[in-house]
Order: C-alpha cells, then sequence, then structure tokens
C-alpha cells in the first residue's frame, strides 16, 4: 500500500492529559511524525440526539465529561494494522472492553480515515473496519477537531472538505466543544 494520510480520534473523560500524552508518544514511536489538533472539551452526553450532526444517531453516554482531538500521520500499513494498533493501544493504557460495561475510558482510539479509502475492510478478526468512519458525520466532537486537523482533506464518501462539513454542521454543535488550553507547563 502507498502512503496515506490515517487520521485517528481520540478520546478520554479519565485523565485525558496523561493519556493523550502516553498515546501520542506511542503513535509517533509506531507510526513517526504526527500532527495533533486542539483538545476539545465536550459536555457529558445524556439527551437523546444531543450530540447529532444529521442523521439522528446520538451518542447516550452519562458520565464524565469527554476530551477528544484528531490526530494525522502517513503510513503505508493497512486498516486492518492501523486498527490492530489502536486496539492494543487501548488495552495497553487500561480500556476495558464495551462488553465490561466500563463507564469511564482512559483512551478511546477510533481510525477515523485512511486517504481516500471508502468501503469496508476487514480487520484482523475478521471484522467490518467502516471507512470513512460513520462518526464524522454523526458527532461534532469527531468533526470539529477533524476539520481543524485536516480542513482541506475531503470526505471520500461526500467529496466535501472536512472545513465544508463543518461549517454546514448545525450551529449548536460547534456551541457543544470548548477548546481546552492546557497549562504552558504541561504541553501535550
Amino acid at each position: 500500500m502507498s502512503m496515506r494520510q490515517v487520521i485517528l480520534g481520540l478520546g478520554s473523560n479519565q485523565n485525558p492529559l496523561a493519556n493523550f500524552r502516553r498515546c501520542l508518544t506511542a503513535l509517533e514511536a509506531r507510526f513517526g511524525e504526527i500532527r495533533a489538533s486542539t483538545v476539545y472539551q465536550s459536555a457529558d452526553v445524556t439527551q437523546p440526539n444531543a450530540d447529532t450532526l444529521s442523521d439522528g444517531h446520538a451518542a447516550v453516554f452519562p458520565g464524565p465529561i469527554f476530551h477528544n482531538m484528531a490526530v494525522a500521520f502517513a503510513s503505508d500499513a493497512a486498516p486492518a494494522e492501523i486498527k490492530a494498533w489502536c486496539k492494543a493501544q487501548e488495552r495497553v493504557q487500561g480500556r476495558l472492553p464495551k462488553s465490561a460495561g466500563a463507564r469511564t475510558h482512559p483512551i478511546d482510539i477510533d481510525l477515523l480515515a485512511v486517504g481516500d479509502l471508502c468501503g469496508e475492510f476487514a480487520d484482523n478478526d475478521g471484522q467490518a473496519i467502516p471507512l470513512p468512519h460513520g462518526d464524522i458525520l454523526r458527532h461534532a466532537f469527531v468533526l470539529g477537531p477533524l476539520a481543524e486537523l485536516a480542513p482541506d482533506a475531503r470526505h471520500p464518501r461526500t467529496d466535501e472538505t472536512y472545513a465544508e462539513l463543518w461549517q454546514s454542521a448545525p450551529a449548536t454543535a460547534s456551541r457543544r466543544l470548548t477548546p481546552i488550553c492546557w497549562p504552558s507547563s504541561a504541553p501535550l
């Protein structure tokens, strides 16, 4: 596979500064130079449709406030290899499987896009990896950081830039995201 821009979404609602740092360090060690968006805080999502952008899906996740960001890097790794690395890193950082019913997550790493790949790709367990990730068009906490990080990149399904998608998102979407300025002594 040729080099493609890989975009991941990172989320944490448990000690986010430390968990993002740990994940970014591991990403750089594995994939080389990375670019990162601002970290955004989004309110606890407890009401249906409280964080929906377009298609009626909503995250319903009572619990601590989430922090989200997007990261990008160039890689020739296949989607299955990248997804496997993400899941392994989540485990290393203490993420419990969804089946365990955990309501807090030290780190959540989602594979959002791999270049212009579009469709379903099998992971190492035969499970589907949908690319681009559907949450890009569903949730402000995914699209906002992504539009900041890669404004001119095009969504492979809609052919709109991420900046255009963010501009067309409901006005309430941007109000649910608050950029976080970490103390200067604690940069990401």
